[in-house]
């Protein structure tokens, strides 16, 4: 249950910044950080294919299955 800790403060941070902004403000700002979010999750997905593609070796024979060489 400490995920739960996450989920209330950032609930808790939405409030408050919520409280501080106008509709059309938090309207941009809710979009921005879904773009953020999102441009982040495509940077972690990357950074994980990159780094199993090191860790995993191929045989000389077989052609690299995700990480040109």
């Amino acid at each position: 249950m400490s995920y739960c800790c996450d989920v209330l403060f950032i609930s808790t941070l939405a409030c408050q910044i919520a409280d501080c902004l106008n509709d059309d403000e938090l309207s941009l700002l809710a979009a921005d950080t879904v773009l953020l979010s999102d441009a982040l999750n495509a940077i972690a997905v990357r950074r994980s294919i990159t780094n199993s593609c090191s860790t995993n070796s191929t045989p000389a024979t077989d052609k690299p299955t995700c990480c040109e060489e």
